[in-house]
């Protein structure tokens, strides 16, 4: 008795190298399709100053000039600078 029972509990389901592969074909081919889906992601309207300064690639220094001269913006809230978009664009569009 002890024997039949060890066989049930011991079931075993065989996979196959064929088996394996199709796996991966449909794996490849359902991160195929998420990646073609993925929706771009939106544009923030808001910044932080660390975003702003990696954006323009300038450095703190620069950023505050900007801020300090009114050329760029922003609102603080707490102790969080934040800048628009869109005064981010007219900053860069006055620069061309």
């Amino acid at each position: 008795m002890a024997k039949n029972q060890m066989s049930q509990k011991m079931a075993v389901e065989i996979i196959t190298k064929e088996d394996l592969q199709q796996f991966r074909r449909e794996l490849l081919e359902d991160f195929r399709q998420l990646l073609q889906s993925k929706q771009p992601d939106p544009v923030r309207e808001v910044l932080r100053s660390a975003e702003v300064r990696r954006l323009l690639k300038i450095s703190p220094a620069t950023l505050q000039t900007l801020r300090i001269n009114g050329t760029l913006p922003y609102t603080k809230v707490g102790g969080t600078l934040y800048y628009r978009m869109e005064d981010i664009h007219k900053l860069l569009a006055g620069k061309e």
